[in-house]
Parts: C-alpha cells; structure tokens; sequence
C-alpha cells in the first residue's frame, strides 16, 4: 500500500463501504446516507485508490464487494460501532440508563455457566444494557480483542502482549468423565489404565491429538475428535469412550446427568483455568469495567466440582 495515501485515508470512505456492504446497494446506502449515487460512488473509488485495491466488482447488471473489501467490512464495522458508541455515550456512566453494547467473546461452555447469571444481573441493574457474544479460543482471542471485534473474553490462554490484561475467574484441574455402565476406570486411574481406555478428545487442530498428547508425549487411542466441549455429554453417556476436561466443565455435565461419574486425570499438572481477558485501552471504561465486575463475582460463585 501506498504509504501517503494510507496516511491520508478519510475514515468517512470506510463508513460509506460499511453502508455499501449493509445494504447490497449503491442507491440504497446512498439514500440511508442522505447521499447522491454519484458522491456515494465518487467516495468508492476515493477509498480504492487510497488502499490501491478495487472495491466493487461487476456482477450481473450491478456491483458486488470484492473478497478484499469484505474483509475490510469485517475488520472496521465493530471498530466504526465502537466509535459511535464512544462518541454518543454520556458524560457519565450510569448502568441504569446505559444503552451500550457490550461484545463479550466466550470460550467453549462459558456461555453456560456465565450468561445466563449474567443476563438475570444485567436485567435488573442494567436493563437497557446489551451483549453481542461471540466464540472464541486462545488461537483467536488476541486478535479479536485487539481489532475490538470482542470488548473482554473469557477463555483458557498462556501467553498475553503487553496491550491486553487479565484477570483469574476459575481455576481447576484435568479430570476424567465417563459412563461407568461401560468403563471400568476406578476412583484414582493409574496412567497404563487411562491410555487402555478409548477417548473422545476436544481438539481446535481438526485432529486426532490434544493436549494430552502435546504436553506429556504420550499417545491415547482417539476414538473420535470434536471441535467443541458441548457434546462431550452425550458422546460420553451410553459409550466405553473417556473424555478429558477441566473439572468446572465436567461438574456441570454430571449436573445434567448425574449418572456419569469423573475420576482424576493421572498426570501430574498444574491447576490452570479461565481468565477474563480485555484491551488496555478499555481498562478504565466505566461501562466495560462494570460487566467485568459482574463477570468475576458470577465466577466466584461457580462451583468447581459437583
């Protein structure tokens, strides 16, 4: 890219993309932008020049986005929200009349024990309040906070930059969930019995190894591999296969059924966890600052084991 035209791009152009790509209309974004088809056009071909790609492509009797500026849409749209939102908020925050939104990413399960809690709080000390949740995991967290497509995240992660902040929610160890009707595994299993088993294993990679297999260099006999903790449950209940889970989790599976039973996990490990992770740059945002407290006080009551 240019690094002139870069350093003079007008942020209005990247508005009047985003309008472009909600509407699926030249005409229609320029009417909802109180602009003529021309200027609306004009500021199209002001914004390709500026980033030396093309923005629209021919397709049929109209336009359509090429692939280059629909992720630019992507990237921008919660950074051009967050701006509105900074510009439009009032002096002070008061939750009671507070109409943010809040885009909270959550990890696998999270959701489960953390928004409805969340929401009931919300609800009754921040009624005009809202949250956009999204999905994430420790391979995409950092970018999704650090292009504020999330405002905090809770999510299981190592290493952190400088430009994001952390704090603890629940901390916990590895355990072992099954069906005793078909596993045989024992109060405390030894390791020889754990890798006879046949496990289900969660895994991000789309692949046969987990964290089992990275962290202690030994090989279990994978059955099956998903991508999510949702259905360990019900893979797990009514199979001879062993899942491996933080216990918070595991707790809340034999809460729904409680038939299954957990075992500990027979490698020596550390107590690890979840943490709620947000940018610097929002640490003293009043509204972020309240959900994040109430984030943290709804994880001090969950339970670790059942």
């Amino acid at each position: 890219m240019n690094v002139v035209r870069a350093r003079d791009l007008d942020l209005n152009l990247l508005r009047v993309l985003v309008a472009v790509s909600d509407t699926g209309s030249v005409t229609k974004a320029a009417a909802g932008l109180y602009l003529t088809q021309s200027a609306v056009s004009a500021a199209l071909a002001r914004l390709s020049e500026s980033l030396d790609t093309p923005m629209l492509v021919r397709h049929g009797r109209g336009a359509i986005l090429t692939s280059r500026a629909a992720r630019l849409v992507t990237e921008v749209r919660p950074l051009l929200e967050a701006m509105l939102q900074a510009a439009l908020a009032p002096a002070r925050f008061d939750p009671r009349t507070s109409e943010r939104i809040i885009r909270l990413g959550l990890s696998d399960f999270s959701d489960e024990w953390l928004l409805p809690p969340l929401l009931r709080r919300l609800g009754r000390d921040a009624p005009k309040m809202r949250l956009v949740c999204t999905p994430v995991q420790f391979r995409t967290v950092v970018d999704a906070l650090a292009t504020r497509r999330v405002d905090l995240a809770a999510t299981v992660i190592d290493k952190l930059p400088q430009t994001l902040l952390r704090t603890p929610l629940i901390r916990g160890h590895f355990v072992c969930l099954f069906d005793p009707r078909h596993v045989r595994l024992g109060a405390r299993p030894s390791k020889r019995t754990y890798l006879a088993q046949e496990h289900v294993i969660v895994s991000y990679n789309g692949d046969l190894r987990g964290t089992v297999e990275d962290r202690y260099g030994v090989e279990r006999r994978v059955r099956c591999s998903v991508a999510s903790f949702s259905a360990i449950g019900a893979i797990v209940d009514g199979s001879p296969l062993v899942a491996t889970l933080p216990e918070v989790f595991a707790a809340q599976l034999l809460r729904q059924r409680p038939h299954l039973r957990s075992a500990p996990f027979p490698f020596a490990h550390r107590a690890g966890g979840m943490d709620l992770l947000w940018p610097a740059a929002l640490d003293e945002d009043d509204a972020c600052a309240f959900v994040r407290a109430a984030i943290i006080d709804i994880a001090r009551q969950v339970p670790a084991t059942s």
